[in-house]
């Protein structure tokens, strides 16, 4: 499959000891930046849920949100220290006694002195909680990767329709380039011709001349080239098209950095054409090649 690096998934699972959503969004990134959010009580399991994700992306900006209650207990509890109290209404007497004041002292007033009361954590996750939480993130991973196939499958039809553009106006010059050479002749004995005022010329000179013209606007390779590229592109998709969904190949893991390679190749190909270009109309065609190409990079940006 040909995936893009923007996708969405979500799961949600509760019974009577616990609820926990999972949601992973993505968006296209150079590299493999993923972004973790989870309680702290599970926190211990995000090593693993990091090389889970493996399964299901391999380029993109990542976020994974995941949400984790415990419907048994809140797995907090407030904590009184009499010690620390017991210290602040030391000094307070001692304030009282310097300075002669007098302070009544109610229990919701004391209470607010930091450290009186805390909140501590006491609910433990078992390790055996952690195959619920990755049938969980399974889930949401599926979704995540059917929404990126779906996104996926648009930028190659895409892409295809825009190799098929971009083949009819390398065709085009394929055609326009021999007879721009054709041309130059024609109007090149014209010339010497008018200022001879005489048919007989030097035909060595002529030909001389062509030849010369013909190398500086030569653009066979060029073509060839690009025919070539727009060949290895269709046969790249065509190829991540037939990978089955699941299975780790080469092919199909960089497609996306291959792609755009190959990209990069088909604008520098365009712009030697367009910068050999000695005709109007070869330089038009040069010009919507490049925003074909363009038009193919930006979409390529968002393919795994």
């Amino acid at each position: 499959m040909v995936y893009s690096m923007t996708g969405f998934g979500r799961s949600e699972y509760s019974d009577e000891a616990r609820r926990i959503i999972i949601e992973i969004k993505s968006v296209n990134h150079r590299y493999c930046d993923v972004s973790i959010k989870l309680p702290r009580i599970i926190s211990r399991f995000e090593p693993e849920l990091r090389k889970r994700l493996k399964l299901y992306a391999e380029r993109g900006k990542i976020d994974i949100f995941i949400t984790y209650n415990s419907l048994k207990s809140s797995g907090y509890t407030v904590k009184y220290d009499k010690e620390v109290l017991q210290q602040y209404m030391d000094h307070f007497h001692t304030i009282e006694k310097d300075f002669g004041l007098e302070e009544e002292y109610k229990p919701t007033v004391v209470a607010r002195f930091p450290d009186v009361f805390t909140v501590e954590e006491e609910y433990f996750v078992e390790d055996e909680e952690y195959e619920i939480i990755e049938k969980v993130f399974d889930e949401a991973g599926k979704q995540f990767m059917q929404s990126r196939a779906t996104e996926g499958a648009r930028l190659s039809a895409d892409i295809v329709d825009k190799m098929d553009e971009l083949e009819r106006l390398t065709c085009q010059v394929d055609e326009l380039a021999p007879k721009a050479i054709e041309e130059f002749r024609t109007k090149l004995t014209e010339k010497v011709e008018k200022l001879l005022e005489s048919t007989d010329i030097d035909e060595s000179r002529i030909v001389q001349e062509v030849t010369i013209y013909s190398d500086k606007v030569a653009v066979d390779e060029e073509l060839v080239r690009l025919h070539s590229h727009i060949a290895a592109v269709r046969e790249m998709l065509s190829e991540g098209e037939a990978v089955e969904e699941g299975k780790d190949t080469d092919k199909n893991s960089s497609i996306g950095r291959r792609l755009d390679f190959i990209v990069q190749e088909m604008n520098r190909e365009a712009n030697t054409t367009l910068s050999k270009s000695d005709t109007l109309a070869v330089t038009d065609i040069g010009i919507d090649m490049k925003t074909c190409i363009e038009k193919v990079r930006e979409q390529v940006q968002n393919i795994e």
